[in-house]
């Protein structure tokens, strides 16, 4: 049997299977399993388990291998499908999200994939077929699981090469394929691949499953299902949902969903999104809600079914179920509401509006969705990235400089490219390594891959090696018939299975068509082929007929232009729904050199052919002008060439180009806003952050106002005001406001000198009248100080400047401010509202002072709360109840605004308050419950302690004992470590990075910020502006009790320090261990020798630095160097923290992915002091002594906050189980036992664990 026919065949036995489900689907909603990991954990197995006797040699630990429980513990997988069964599910999943051989390779399984998968879907298949029996009008299903891997097609995972891949296409292809196969033979009745995070990988899987499904001979229903990782509705890899969607929707799946990451609540709007676009089935099947500060999901059965049975009510899924952390429990809820759903009002069923979109629209896509319509504007294809076309892109491959290619690409789509058209077709270059490696670096470059890409080459295996790199759908230029029809289908057919557009020249067998009705004809005759016998959409379908020179004096070539324009007319008149293209710089070849006069073809021409029916050119952006400003005589002379009017008429545009100098558009920046009067011109220079001309504008605007003051409180607070109106309104963030504030200062210190000079003349003339002292009038006056102790303070900061964009006085003391200062300060000023910060768990407790204090003074205006360790709980629960007049706890700065202003205005001040003290009402009723749940003994607790081995290979034995200090640390090692995702979260830009760059609401902002970011880095870098110090080492160490106690290096016996640690005390339902950092050293009695190692690391210079840029009214760029700072602190944490993995022998030189240390995916943790696994900031002396750290410039505050600010400190674990967790909260048996072996007061003792206290005090 040819491929063809074994192909047609399994088409056919699929429509047979497919319809079982469209039957089902078409009168109630199906239900899928829940959480085979969260059910496995509960099962309290062991390595043991895992091994079996099947696996007992294998080398590495095999414990949380859940697949391997398909061959060692099937009993255990068939008891999790029933239990699913039983719940009500129609669908469960088999044991396979990560039985790939790829997957397994980690395990040094990668043999026992197809074992492992075939096993799983037998198992599956045996239960599914047994409660089938037991509810014949229930028929029960298995789906083939298919995990993403933990491989990326489309991320490098070395940030200093991000053309990198760990794995090919093929590659992926090939170990999906094998499971497919695997999975067909044991029997699933659907093939889901699931939890995609890159969209490129799943095209690998769709790819190999169509291939698998023909070679075995069947072709069960495709189910698909993304991962929305952030905030930002974006994969890991930068695809919003429905450009996800476009870029797989070719493979014609049963259903299309989303899963994991997110909980119901957050999903809801991804879900509705694939509701609106996709015409097929519709799934979710969501987390447990999110993740607590201990990992775990603890979002209620009843509450997970609430939320998914609302989609179901809204008529948005077909297909439901539950992901991590849902059990049994949470399917039942599911269950029970599809079933009332349906019943009531049936299943989903009108996808006339996604099918009606999908036949009026083409899309196409890269990171975002590009729709075209009959109503689309022309759309530009980028012609720059090519070798053949572009002289300066050539010779940037042909020298390996990609990052200058890149900025060509990025140009490119700057200046309006819809599409890039990328060719490397060159006789000298390795043509697929070339495209791929250009393909691979747009993946890194957000700007540039929204856009969809067109893989252009005369090389049929230079565009496969382009497809395997596009995660979207792009487009393959081009295919013909020139090789004839065997060898035309074959290549459409590949294209069509990677989902891209294809581009059909106008060539066949007797060659290119010049001549109108040629083109026509070849063209019909390819559209017939594609859509009747390959499948293809006619709207994937884009037909280039050929745009050939003219002006080449050859009297054959005359009428080039004009046969075009007439074939694309009748081209669209017979190939219904297909585009037309075309290369339209070839046009104007005979006048290269002459940019005005191409620039003049390739305007008109594009104007009539468009009227035409052309749809996308490949075409310089930059070289297009408005049709309507070309100039008349220059008009008249190119359109008498396109459409061969006269036979002198190349001649006569010769003739007229020689008398016409220049090089074409020269595009500057937009200065038209500098002719406005100057109160828009402050404005504009405001609202952009534009300081170029503010001092001279705002020296201007002095001369046409009687006094100074009058400036500011006029143009200058009209366009703050403005700034306000659109940071309010969400269309202006966080950094631009700080932009604006800087363009601000810099304004008002032009008037300064006159203001004072006023005041010293009106005090000369004896202070003149009460009136007439030019005081600046503002909406009120704010004092904030970073607390007592603390040093932290760039939300501070953020927020100051913040509200003094929206004209209130802020009183900034900066930080470690004691309280009587505070207060001090607030009666000085008269002040109408005081705001505390702080980032340590210690400050909490000063807050709270401050209150008692305030109540004590008898103040009475309101009291702020903020910063990275407060919460709406602690302020409710502990700082409230001390003062008797409002205090509000405020997220971020965005919303410092409305609040300080609500606060403020004397009738909304009471409702505010009154609704303050209502939420915090119920915040303490809530906390109350939460205190009254019951925890365990402390000794029960310790009974409970998480168990080990010991076994002698587990516990690696340090290079050295002592400690060792590394002075400047190279900054060009530790800025690819930086994680960017938490400095934009410091400017309040939540979304992970580089996606969030991309961010249809955000990005702009955020890229502008990066970009002055990364600037700023690279001076701080290039002067060694800020330096970064670190010690650590290694101390013989084991456990007694609940110390973990450090020897002398010299002298394994001899008792140098020892450090008490908490246990958890929270009751566990399934019998987990209550954990403690103790857990992770081995005892003294063990026949082991452990280590624990510790660390500190401080980056100094920030405060010199941001000093000087606060000297000069820039706050921005000094917030900007302490955000840095804190983030080269954390790089350096995580470079020392691999250092000491290699010095501690469990780590190679050479495993290295700046991935994997971003994710914390390598063998153990470093948790610092103040961590949710080590609260207690009071043993920070200790750890200072031992390390010596004020060697390295480190400090301790009297509240224990470090000094630089960009300082991190803590231990080093290393045994491979050790993972982060949170003590949660203590009782007071286990306080009193801390305090005793910290040798601290008990009342002490409360004060440092006041906020994991499970009683009052």
């Amino acid at each position: 049997m040819t491929l063809i026919s074994k192909r047609t065949t399994t088409l056919a036995a699929a429509s047979a299977e497919r319809a079982r489900f469209d039957d089902i689907l078409a009168k109630r909603l199906l239900v899928l399993d829940g959480a085979m990991g969260t059910m496995m954990q509960k099962k309290g197995l062991e390595e043991a388990d895992y091994r079996g006797t099947r696996f007992e040699d294998a080398t590495a630990h095999l414990k949380g291998n859940h697949d391997l429980l398909s061959i060692t513990r099937p009993d255990v997988l068939r008891s999790v499908h029933d239990a699913f069964f039983a719940a009500g599910a129609d669908i469960i999943e088999t044991n396979t999200f990560s039985a790939t051989r790829i997957a397994q390779a980690e395990y040094g399984l990668e043999d026992a994939a197809r074992e492992i998968n075939l096993a799983a879907a037998r198992i599956a298949r045996e239960s599914a077929d047994a409660w089938t029996l037991q509810t014949p009008d229930q028929p029960r299903f298995v789906a083939g699981a298919v995990g993403p891997t933990s491989k990326t097609l489309s991320l490098s995972e070395r940030v200093d090469e991000p053309a990198f891949r760990s794995i090919t296409f093929e590659e992926l292809k090939a170990a999906y394929k094998e499971q497919a196969i695997a999975l067909l033979e044991g029997g699933v009745d659907l093939l889901l691949v699931e939890t995609i995070f890159d969209t490129l990988n799943s095209k690998a899987a769709i790819v190999a499953i169509d291939e698998a499904c023909t070679d075995f001979g069947r072709r069960p229903p495709l189910m698909l299902s993304v991962a929305i990782t952030d905030a930002s509705g974006r994969t890991l890899s930068g695809q919003t949902v429905d450009a996800f969607w476009n870029s797989v929707a070719h493979a014609q799946p049963l259903s299309v969903g989303v899963n994991c990451s997110l909980g119901a609540r957050d999903m809801r709007p991804y879900v509705q999104e694939l509701s609106r676009v996709a015409p097929c089935y519709v799934s979710s099947y969501p987390n447990a809600g999110l993740p607590n500060a201990f990992g775990e999901y603890d979002e209620a059965p009843e509450t997970t079914g609430k939320l998914v049975t609302e989609f179901a009510e809204s008529g948005i899924v077909d297909i439901v179920g539950g992901c991590c952390g849902t059990t049994p429990e949470h399917i039942a809820k599911i269950a029970e509401g599809a079933r009332r759903v349906s019943e009531d009002t049936g299943p989903r069923r009108d996808r006339t509006g996604a099918r009606e979109l999908r036949e009026r629209k083409a899309f196409f896509s890269g990171l975002e969705t590009l729709a075209v319509d009959e109503d689309t504007n022309f759309l530009m294809v980028g012609e720059r990235t090519n070798v053949t076309g572009s002289a300066r892109f050539r010779q940037l491959i042909t020298a390996n400089d990609y990052e200058g290619a890149l900025s060509v690409a990025l140009d490119q789509v700057r200046s309006g490219a819809n599409v890039i058209d990328v060719n490397m077709d060159e006789g000298m270059l390795d043509s697929e390594h070339a495209m791929t490696t250009f393909l691979n670096l747009i993946a890194t470059e957000p700007e540039i891959s929204r856009v969809p890409i067109m893989i252009d080459s005369s090389k049929w295996t230079v565009i496969q090696a382009g497809l395997r790199c596009l995660q979207g759908k792009g487009i393959v230029n081009s295919i013909s018939l020139k090789e004839g029809e065997a060898d035309f289908l074959g290549k459409a057919r590949e294209i069509r299975s990677f989902g891209a557009g294809v581009v059909v020249m106008a060539f066949d067998e007797d060659g290119q068509a010049a001549e109108a009705d040629r083109k026509v004809a070849i063209c019909k005759r390819s559209y017939d082929l594609l859509v009747d016998e390959v499948g293809f959409e006619p709207k994937d379908i884009i037909f280039d007929p050929n745009i050939l020179a003219i002006g080449t004096g050859i009297e054959e070539h005359a009428n080039y232009g004009a046969a075009f324009i007439e074939a694309t007319a009748e081209i669209k008149r017979q190939c219904p729904g297909a585009k037309i293209s075309g290369g339209v710089s070839n046009l104007s070849f005979s006048f290269r050199g002459n940019n005005v006069v191409r620039e003049a073809i390739h305007s008109a021409f594009l104007y009539h052919a468009i009227r035409a029916g052309m749809d996308m050119g490949i075409v310089n952006a930059g070289m297009i002008q408005v049709y309507e400003d070309i100039p008349k005589e220059l008009l008249t002379r190119v359109e008498d060439l396109i459409f061969n009017r006269r036979a002198d008429a190349t001649e006569r545009l010769m003739e007229h180009a020689a008398t016409i100098t220049g090089g074409g558009k020269v595009r500057e920046v937009d200065l038209s806003w500098r002719e406005a009067a100057v109160q828009k011109r402050l404005e504009h220079a405001l609202v952009h952050g534009i300081v170029d001309y503010i001092e001279a504008d705002t020296e201007e605007a002095r001369t046409q106002y009687a006094r100074p003051l009058e400036v500011i409180e006029g143009p200058l607070m009209d366009g703050m005001r403005v700034v306000g109106d659109l940071f309010g309104a969400g269309k202006m963030f966080l950094p631009q406001v700080v932009k604006s504030a800087r363009a601000m200062k810099k304004a008002v210190a032009v008037l300064e000198p006159y203001i004072e000079e006023e005041k010293a003349q009106l005090l000369a003339a004896g202070g003149g009248a009460q009136g007439d002292q030019p005081e600046k009038k503002s909406g009120g006056v704010v004092v904030m100080a970073t607390v007592k102790g603390d040093v932290h303070d760039i939300g501070k900061n953020i927020v100051g400047v913040v509200l003094g964009c929206n004209n209130y006085e802020v009183i900034d003391m900066g930080v470690m401010v004691p309280c009587d200062k505070i207060l001090e300060k607030a009666r000085e000023v008269d002040a109408d509202m005081i705001g505390l910060s702080g980032l340590i768990t210690p400050s909490l407790d000063e807050m709270v002072f401050v209150a008692k204090e305030m109540q004590r003074e008898g103040f009475e205006i309101p009291l702020l709360i903020g910063g990275a360790t407060t919460s709406p709980q602690h302020t409710a629960v502990k700082i409230a109840p001390n003062y008797s007049h409002p205090v509000l706890h405020v997220h971020d700065a965005s919303r410092s605004v409305n609040v300080v202003s609500d606060l403020l205005d004397e009738e909304r001040r009471v409702t505010t308050d009154a609704a303050n003290r209502e939420k915090q009402n119920k915040i303490r009723e809530t906390w109350k419950l939460r205190q009254e749940r019951p925890l365990l003994s402390h000794e029960r607790a310790v009974e409970n302690r998480q168990t080990h081995a010991w076994a002698p290979e587990e516990v690696s034995r340090p290079s050295f004992t002592g400690r060792r200090i590394v002075r400047d640390i190279p900054l060009t090692e530790l800025v690819p470590l930086i994680d960017w995702t938490m400095f934009f979260l410091a400017w309040e830009l939540k979304g992970k990075y580089p996606q969030i760059l991309d961010d249809p609401k955000q990005g702009e902002a955020a890229r502008e910020l990066f970009e002055n970011a990364t600037a700023i880095l690279k001076t701080i870098v290039d002067n060694d502006s800020l330096q970064a110090e670190a010690v650590y080492g290694f101390w013989p160490a084991w456990t007694e009790g609940e110390d973990v106690v450090l020897g002398d290096p010299d002298s394994r016996t001899t008792e140098t320090a020892r450090f008490p640690m908490l246990r958890q005390q929270q009751v566990h339902p399934d019998d987990r261990p209550n954990k403690s950092l103790a857990d992770l050293v081995a005892p003294k009695d063990v026949a082991v020798e452990d280590h624990l190692g510790l660390f500190n690391v401080a980056v100094h210079g920030a405060d010199v630095l941001a000093a000087k840029f606060e000297k000069e009214g820039n706050d921005y760029d000094a917030i900007i160097v302490k955000a840095l700072a804190d983030r080269l602190a954390e790089a350096s944490a995580e470079w020392t923290h691999r250092r000491a993995r290699i010095d501690w022998g469990y780590e190679r030189e050479d495993d290295f992915a700046v991935k994997d240390l971003l994710n914390e995916d390598f063998r153990g943790i470093r948790p610092a002091f103040g961590y949710p696994a080590c609260p207690d900031h009071s043993q920070k002396p200790l750890h200072f002594e031992l390390l010596q750290a004020n060697e390295i410039g480190c400090a301790l505050t009297d509240h224990m906050a470090m000094t630089p600010a960009a300082s991190i400190s803590g231990f080093y674990f290393g045994h491979p189980e050790a993972k982060y967790f949170g003590v949660g909260r203590i009782d007071k048996d286990q306080v009193e036992d801390y305090a005793k072996r910290a040798d601290l007061p008990v009342e002490t003792a409360e004060k440092w664990l006041a906020p994991w206290l499970a009683y009052d005090i």
